[in-house]
C-alpha cells in the first residue's frame, strides 16, 4: 500500500483505519512533512491509547503519507511561542513532555506497535521509529537526529535511539547530524526490515498480522518484561523474568499453547 497524495487542507492530520485485528494509524501532514505539532501528538496519543483498550485490536502500525515519515517537532510553532513573557519556556517544556508522554505510550502500549517508514524520519519522527517495537523501512527512507545542525541537541530522542543502537552509533548520529540510509539503520538495529519502495505500509501490517495470531495475553505479558528486564542488572532481570515465566504459566493460553503443540494441533486462544 504506498503512500497516499497529499490531502485538502482541511483533511484529518492523523487518519485511523482498522485492517482486521490491526489500527492503522497514519500521520497525514505531508505539507509540513507529518512535523508533530501540538495536535499531533495529542491526537496520536490518545489513538494509541484507544487501540490499547480496543480488544479487537491486537497489533498497530504507525505510517505516513508524503514523502516524509516525520521531520520531528513543528519548529514555527515552537518558535511562535518566543513572543510569550517567558520567551516560551512554559510552552517549550508542555510540548517536550507531551511528547515524551506520547512516545512512552508506544512502549507501554499493551499490544506490538510497527512503524511503517516511506520516507525520512528525522528528530522525533526518528523517536517514533525507535520507540515502536519493530520498524520496517523502504530503500528510500532514512534516519537523521540533526537537531545539533540548528543549535538543539535532540535530547529526548536521544533516549528512545540509545536504547536501540550502540552508544558509538548513537553518538555519531547525535553529534553530527548526518542521515544514515535504511540499510545501515538495519545493520546498527534501529530497523528490521528494508523493503521495496511502496511496500513497507503493506510489509509493516503483515508483519503485525503474524502477531496478532498470537495469544494477547502472551504478547502483553513479554513486550512488558521485555522493557522492565532491559533496565535492570542481570540478576535482577533474571528473577524478575523467572517472576513472569511462572505467572505465564498459570494462565489458560499457556496451558492450551502447551498442549496444542503436545498434541500437534493449532490451539485455540482466549487471551488469558
Amino acid at each position: 500500500m504506498p503512500a497516499q497524495p497529499a490531502p485538502a487542507q482541511d483533511a484529518p492530520i492523523l487518519l485511523r483505519e482498522t485492517i482486521g485485528p490491526i489500527a492503522l494509524l497514519t500521520l497525514n501532514r505531508p505539507a509540513a512533512r507529518n512535523s508533530l505539532s501540538e495536535a499531533m501528538i495529542a491526537q496520536l496519543h490518545a489513538a494509541l491509547t484507544d487501540s490499547g483498550e480496543d480488544t479487537n485490536i491486537r497489533a498497530v502500525v504507525i505510517a505516513a503519507n508524503g514523502p516524509a515519515f516525520s521531520s520531528g517537532h513543528d519548529l514555527k510553532e515552537l518558535t511562535a511561542r518566543r513572543q510569550d513573557a517567558d520567551r516560551g519556556r512554559a510552552y517549550f517544556a508542555q510540548i517536550m513532555n507531551a511528547c515524551s508522554a506520547m512516545m512512552q505510550a508506544i512502549v507501554h502500549l499493551p499490544k506490538p506497535v510497527v512503524a511503517a517508514v516511506q520516507g525520512v524520519a528525522t528528530a522525533a519522527g526518528c523517536q517514533i521509529v525507535a520507540s515502536c517495537d519493530l520498524a520496517v523501512a523502504s530503500e528510500n527512507a532514512a534516519f537523521a537526529t540533526p537537531g545539533v545542525d540548528i543549535g538543539l541537541f535532540c535530547s529526548t530522542p536521544m533516549v528512545a535511539l540509545s536504547r536501540n543502537v550502540s552508544r558509538k552509533h548513537a553518538m555519531e548520529m547525535l553529534l553530527t547530524g548526518e542521515p544514515v540510509s535504511a540499510g545501515t539503520a538495519k545493520n546498527i538495529g534501529l530497523i528490521n526490515r528494508v523493503v521495496p519502495v511502496g511496500t513497507e505500509r503493506d510489509a509493516a501490517i503483515e508483519l503485525a498480522q503474524k502477531i496478532a495470531l498470537k495469544s494477547a495475553h502472551t504478547v502483553k505479558l513479554g513486550k512488558t518484561a521485555f522493557y522492565r528486564q532491559a533496565e535492570m542488572s542481570l540478576g535482577d532481570a533474571y528473577r524478575y523474568a523467572a517472576e513472569v515465566m511462572t505467572e505465564n504459566m498459570m494462565a489458560r493460553d499457556a496451558e492450551e499453547g502447551i498442549c496444542a503443540f503436545i498434541e500437534k494441533r493449532a490451539p485455540k486462544w482466549q487471551d488469558r
